[in-house]
C-alpha cells in the first residue's frame, strides 16, 4: 500500500533540498505537489484541503528549526501531520468485560468479512492467548456458512452451526449462549452485506447488535475503494455505534486513498489491516509506523516484529551456530530462509519496511518477485536429500530429473543453484567480519543477502 503515494512525496520533499530555508513561494510549490499526490492516492477532498492547510501554517511557522534543513523541517511536519490524520495513537481492542467479548463484523459484500473473521479469530489466538468462538449470521450468500465453518476448522477456533432458514439474530443470541456456556473469551459475528447500503441490510445488523450488545462493533472495509471507504464507513456509523474499521485488501491498494481519509471522515479509529488472502495475514494498525512507511523511511518494528513469529528459533540457533563455524549453509536451509520470506508477505511486503527501500528504482525493485521464490522452493523440493546437502553432485541427468519434478527448466535450475553459491560465498565472508559477531546471537536475515 502507498506505493505511488510514497513515490511522489519523496520526489517532491527531494526538491526542497537545495533551498537555504522554507519561503511562501517553495513551501506553496512544494504543497502544491503534496496535494496532487493525496487527490491521486484517492484521499477525499476535505481531508487533503485539512491536511495541507496544517502543513501550511506548522511549515513557514515558529516549529522551523535552524539546525535542520528546509527540507527536514517539510518532512517532520508532514509525517506528524499524516500521524494526525490516521489517527495518533494505536488503538486496540478492549477486553475489559466479563467473558465473552462480543465483535460484531459489519460491511459490504466482498469487502473480505468472513475470511477477517476467521484471521481475527487467529490474531487473537496466537497473540492473546484468546479463545474464540466464530458464526456466521450471512444466511443470503451461498456457502458462506461452510466457508467460514472451513475457516475455523483450518485456524483451530470454535465454530457455532448455523442455516440459511434460521433468523440471524436469533443465530447470534444463541451463539452467545453457546459462548457462555463453553467459557469462550471472544464471540466473532460475521453478518450479512449487500453490494450497496440498504434499509433491509441495515435493520438486520441492527436487530443482530442488539441481541448481542457488542462490545466491539467494526467496520469491515476493502481499501481499494479509496475514499468511498470513508463515505461507506460514514453511513454504517450513523446506523450502528462503530467502535473502529478494520481496512482489508492492504496488499491490493497502491494509492492508500482509504486509510487516510477514514479517520478524518468518521472519527472511527483503524484498529486492524489485513494484507493478503492468508488466515495470519492480519496486523495492528500503528499510525506512526504507517506514516512512517508513506515517507519512504520503513516500518523496522513491524518488520522485527514479524520476524520473531515467522522464525523458528531453533532452527535460527543452529543455523547461526553452523555458519559460524565456518560449516557453510545447505539449500534446505536456504529453502527454509526462502520460505521465511514468504510467510512475512514476500519480498514486497519486506522491502517496504525497509528504511529507504522504496527509493530503489522500480526496475531494481521488481528484479527478484515472489513467484521467483516460489520456483526456487519448488525447485529444492524436487531434489533428493543428498541432492540438497551436496549440490556438486546435481549434474546433467539430475539437473534433468530436478527441473522435470519441478516443473520447470533446466536453465532455472542452473540460476539457483548460482544463485545459492554467491550466498555460501558472501555468508563465509560474514564470518570472518564484523558481521560475524552478530551471528552469535542467532539471528539471521530472511532470504540471508538473497
Amino acid at each position: 500500500m502507498f506505493e505511488n503515494l510514497t513515490e511522489r512525496l519523496n520526489r517532491t520533499l527531494m526538491q526542497l533540498r537545495g533551498q537555504a530555508r522554507l519561503t511562501e513561494e517553495n513551501i506553496q510549490q512544494a504543497l502544491r505537489e503534496v496535494r496532487a499526490a493525496l487527490l491521486d492516492a484517492d484521499v477525499a477532498l476535505p481531508v487533503v484541503k485539512s491536511f495541507i492547510d496544517q502543513v501550511r501554517e506548522r511549515a513557514v511557522g515558529r516549529e522551523v528549526s535552524t539546525s535542520l534543513s528546509p527540507g527536514q523541517v517539510l518532512i517532520k511536519v508532514v509525517n506528524e501531520e499524516l500521524i494526525r490524520v490516521l489517527g495518533e495513537q494505536t488503538a486496540e481492542l478492549k477486553f475489559n468485560h466479563r467473558p465473552p467479548v462480543v465483535i460484531l463484523l459489519a460491511g459490504l459484500q466482498g469487502a473480505g468479512k468472513t475470511t477477517t473473521a476467521a484471521k481475527l479469530a487467529r490474531h487473537l489466538k496466537e497473540r492473546q492467548r484468546k479463545k474464540s468462538l466464530l458464526v456466521s449470521c450471512d444466511v443470503y450468500r451461498p456457502a458462506a456458512i461452510d466457508q467460514l465453518r472451513t475457516l475455523a476448522e483450518q485456524i483451530g477456533a470454535g465454530f457455532f452451526p448455523s442455516s440459511p432458514d434460521q433468523d440471524p439474530a436469533e443465530i447470534a443470541k444463541a451463539a452467545l449462549a453457546q459462548a457462555r456456556l463453553k467459557f469462550f473469551d471472544v464471540l466473532i459475528v460475521d453478518t450479512a452485506g449487500r453490494l450497496h447500503i440498504d434499509a433491509d441490510m441495515m435493520d438486520e445488523v441492527r436487530r443482530i447488535h442488539e441481541a448481542v450488545a457488542p462490545h466491539e462493533t467494526l467496520f469491515v472495509v476493502d481499501a481499494m475503494t479509496g475514499q468511498d471507504a470513508a463515505n461507506t464507513a460514514k453511513a454504517f456509523d450513523e446506523a450502528l455505534p462503530l467502535t473502529g474499521v478494520i481496512l482489508t485488501k492492504t496488499d491490493g491498494d497502491a494509492r492508500g486513498g482509504a486509510a487516510l481519509s477514514i479517520r478524518q471522515i468518521t472519527g472511527k479509529p483503524i484498529k486492524l489491516m489485513g494484507a493478503g488472502e492468508k488466515t495470519d495475514a492480519l496486523e495492528p494498525f500503528h499510525p506512526e509506523r504507517v506514516a512512517s512507511r508513506i515517507l519512504g523511511m520503513g516500518d523496522v518494528l513491524t518488520l522485527i516484529e514479524e520476524i520473531e513469529r515467522n522464525t523458528d528459533r531453533a532452527k535460527a540457533d543452529k543455523l547461526a551456530t553452523q555458519v559460524q563455524k565456518g560449516k557453510g549453509i545447505t539449500l534446505e536451509d536456504y529453502r527454509d530462509q526462502l520460505q521465511q520470506m514468504l510467510s512475512m508477505g514476500g519480498i514486497k511486503s519486506i522491502l517496504e519496511k525497509l528504511p529507504g527501500a522504496m527509493k530503489i528504482p522500480e526496475a531494481a525493485r521488481n528484479q527478484v518477485q515472489d513467484r521467483d521464490i516460489r520456483r526456487m522452493v519448488a525447485l529444492i523440493n524436487a531434489m533428493t536429500p543428498g541432492e540438497r546437502r551436496h549440490p556438486d553432485i546435481i549434474q546433467a541427468s539430475r539437473k534433468r530429473r530436478i527441473a522435470a519434478g519441478s516443473g520447470l527448466q533446466v536453465q532455472d535450475l542452473n540460476r539457483l543453484l548460482k544463485q545459492f553459491e554467491q550466498t555460501q560465498k558472501m555468508m563465509k565472508r560474514m564470518t570472518k567480519g564484523p558481521m560475524g559477531k552478530l551471528l552469535k546471537g542467532g539471528r539471521l536475515p530472511p532470504g540471508m543477502g538473497l
